[in-house]
């Protein structure tokens, strides 16, 4: 199921328009159904060419959602159960698959198990002289004891309960903070109830493959090449692309990598690069071997960069229109640009699997191939002045940007 999937990445709580914290939401009962929002966006994405939506978090916490407080309750601010089997018909009904984000390492202080552990000693929550352990020196985190098997069968119990509900896979939040071995238990568990369901591991540094091959993890997201591509661009040294992509097809001779040129943490790719840099980014997005993901916005232009402190996250995770004809008509041009990436790469499915190798780098050129069985796709890229990219598949040219 990854092998082929496209993912459009949405931050629900942001794109939904809700408030930051939820004692902060004042909204009347009846007005808090705004998972609704999404409807208006569905066919949006199915024209944009996504298989999938991988979501954000939407289980009830505190506040920007990877605080959990209660694994099994839709986030009020998103709306109710109706609201969610709502969306999940609408979702299948287009042929939409759906990827949750379960935030498994960590709860919010708020969470039942924080206090059962440090005043009853019940366990299941890490704590250090008498506190929570909190993650990374976040203190309203607390990390989930990983070693009691408790927690194992609490993760089982919250991954099958909303497959049941009709998520379609998971994506694992800090899954390289998580011993190996908990997600080859915990997932061989879920795989017995559920076969079909997949699972990406957010990893950020290290062995891609070793860790997706150590956890029983389907894919692993791809950092290493999303860095080089915005700093290969930003300082015009695209040697350091070159590099990344030879690492890239050495992870994908193992595993699916999850790839991507923007998501909830990072400053939008179009803020690093600018438009030129925006269109190359998705050129290389689109034509590599992975699983490509396109954060929502990215491919209208949006603008965002991340901050400091509380509110550090803000500009990356911003309100949508009510509908699509509410986006500024001067970000229309990369939507159609990545419509007819993505047509290009359903035409030629065996990009997904392909093996990539590069054939001529400079400072500011590069070019590489793409192959499978009776395939070939060569890109050239030349962003020495006006970025520039030309796509060939099989000998015949099909992409040129600019037109």
């Amino acid at each position: 199921m990854t092998d082929h999937a496209i993912w459009w990445h949405v931050y629900p709580l942001g794109a939904c328009g809700a408030p930051r914290r939820a004692a902060d939401d004042t909204a009347a009962e009846h007005q808090r159904h705004r998972l609704r929002r999404m409807d208006a966006w569905l066919d949006y994405v199915i024209e944009l060419g996504c298989s999938g939506l991988l979501l954000g978090p939407v289980f009830a916490a505190t506040s920007h959602g990877y605080d959990t407080v209660d694994y099994f309750r839709l986030d009020p601010r998103l709306g109710d159960d109706s609201d969610w089997d709502h969306f999940v018909t609408e979702a299948h009904r287009r042929g939409l698959l759906l990827m949750l984000d379960g935030v498994f390492n960590h709860v919010g202080v708020d969470h039942e198990l924080v206090p059962a552990a440090i005043t009853e000693g019940a366990g299941m929550v890490r704590t250090v002289d008498g506190r929570h352990q909190g993650w990374e020196g976040h203190d309203d985190l607390a990390e989930l004891d990983h070693q009691d098997p408790r927690v194992a069968d609490l993760v089982v119990e919250v991954m099958t309960y909303w497959l049941a509900q009709g998520a379609d896979g998971w994506r694992l939040d800090v899954a390289y903070a998580v011993p190996s071995a908990f997600w080859s238990q915990v997932l061989g568990r879920v795989r017995e109830q559920y076969p079909q369901a997949f699972f990406l591991g957010e990893v950020i540094h290290g062995d891609y493959s070793a860790v997706a091959q150590a956890g029983g993890l389907d894919a692993v997201t791809q950092y290493e090449l999303w860095k080089a591509i915005w700093s290969s661009l930003s300082d015009r040294n695209l040697w350091e692309l070159a590099w990344a992509l030879q690492r890239h097809q050495d992870f994908c001779d193992v595993t699916t990598m999850q790839t991507f040129v923007g998501n909830h943490d990072v400053t939008r790719i179009a803020s690093r690069v600018g438009d030129g840099g925006a269109a190359i980014a998705a050129v290389i997005l689109l034509t590599l071997p992975g699983m490509p993901s396109i954060y929502y916005g990215d491919e209208q232009a949006f603008r965002g960069e991340k901050g400091n402190g509380w509110e550090a996250d803000e500009a990356l995770r911003p309100a949508l229109p009510e509908d699509p004809s509410g986006l500024d008509p001067a970000g229309w041009w990369l939507y159609r640009l990545h419509q007819e990436l993505i047509a290009l790469r359903r035409r030629h499915s065996w990009i997904a699997t392909g093996r990539v190798a590069v054939q001529d780098r400079n400072n500011t050129s590069l070019r590489y191939a793409v192959t499978a069985p009776g395939h070939h796709l060569v890109v050239d890229i030349d962003i020495t002045d006006r970025p520039q990219a030309t796509l060939t598949v099989d000998g015949h040219r099909e992409v040129t940007w600019p037109r």
